[in-house]
């Protein structure tokens, strides 16, 4: 079920507790000992970095998809992420901030040299007056029995360049969210899924996690025929709302079809796309037709999947705030943070997922 460690740094006292989330969450994934210590250590620098320089800072720690795309058969393993979000003064100079060594009072930046050198992957986005978000992404060292690596086609249109990623903000800090995303690949085509279980907790956890587990079943289907699947999956559960976006590498074309409160923005250069889902509950009221949209996918979109713990009528940030070429989760940070009145929403679970085939901004 998607676990999440949600940990506000008011004071000195949560940076263990960001720690052990740390610890929980490597364990969780299968990372070895080295492997954890070194999530463990990236956690302590994000949560006092927090605790320095933030304002309505909390870290966030989760184990999901790695993010680049799945392409063949097989569930690449998952790796840990850690997502830190502030709304503090932001930082002058980006760069900087990356190296050891550099500190200042009037913005995080100490300790992400660190973090840089021992995640294997670091992302910074920091804007003067909004905030900033840090994520780092720690792996196993060697893939999981069992597990395929699958091969990148250079034939396909975007191959190596597809990126999924997203974050997930539990209720009220519970330790299981209802909701849950993930992605998988099957030949030319790339399915990301984002289901909101009915309610919160356990239960609403278990449903959004049978969504999932169909989708990595059930790969090769349409969009429309794994909503079909997944209300069979459903039932007995409390069943959930769901938005699945497959993308056709070779045709270079996106087909949407969703249940359900859950919401979709496609951004086509600088204008944004609502794609609409059908009303019902998937596993409870599925709608006789299932209609698909389909778009065309080009390198400068940039799709967004998200639930309903965002306001109904959140406005996505502008071109500088949202850059393309951010690393999808970063995205989906951003869409959380500056969609609410603080860091986390309260209303309800919170989910974001971003599918994008720009390059990514530099590590």
């Amino acid at each position: 079920m998607p676990r999440v460690w949600e940990v506000p740094v008011p004071d000195s006292t949560r940076v263990r507790d960001a720690r052990v989330a740390a610890e929980e969450a490597a364990a969780l994934a299968g990372l070895g000992e080295s492997r954890t210590a070194a999530a463990a250590l990236v956690a302590t620098e994000l949560a006092t970095n927090l605790l320095k320089y933030a304002q309505d800072g909390r870290l966030l720690v989760e184990v999901v998809p790695p993010p680049r795309a799945p392409y063949g058969h097989g569930d690449p393993a998952p790796v840990v992420q850690m997502t830190a979000v502030d709304h503090g003064p932001g930082i002058a100079d980006v760069a900087a901030a990356r190296r050891d060594g550099f500190s200042t009072s009037g913005s995080l930046g100490a300790g992400l040299g660190t973090c840089r050198r021992a995640a294997d992957e670091f992302h910074l986005h920091s804007v003067i007056g909004r905030g900033t978000v840090a994520l780092a992404r720690l792996g196993a060292t060697v893939p999981r029995p069992g597990a395929v690596r699958a091969k990148e086609d250079d034939t396909l249109p975007y191959a190596g360049a597809v990126r999924a990623g997203g974050v997930t903000v539990p209720y009220a800090g519970a330790e299981y969210s209802g909701d849950a995303w993930s992605w998988a690949g099957a030949g030319d085509l790339v399915t990301l899924l984002l289901a909101d279980g009915l309610g919160h907790g356990r239960e609403a956890a278990r449903a959004s996690s049978a969504a999932v587990e169909t989708l990595h079943r059930s790969a090769r289907l349409t969009p429309t025929e794994l909503l079909r699947r997944l209300d069979t999956a459903l039932r007995g559960t409390r069943g959930a709302a769901v938005a699945v976006a497959q993308l056709d590498l070779r045709a270079g074309r996106l087909r949407f079809c969703g249940i359900g409160n859950v919401g979709a923005r496609l951004r086509e250069g600088d204008s944004w796309r609502h794609l609409l889902s059908r009303p019902g509950i998937v596993g409870v009221h599925r709608p006789t037709t299932l209609p698909e949209t389909e778009v065309a996918w080009a390198p400068d979109r940039l799709l967004v999947l998200h639930s309903d713990g965002l306001p109904s009528r959140w406005a996505p940030p502008g071109a500088a705030a949202l850059p393309t070429a951010a690393d999808p989760a970063v995205t989906a940070a951003l869409t959380v943070r500056d969609t609410g009145s603080s860091a986390s929403p309260v209303r309800d679970d919170t989910t974001v997922a971003v599918l994008t085939s720009a390059p990514p901004d530099r590590p």
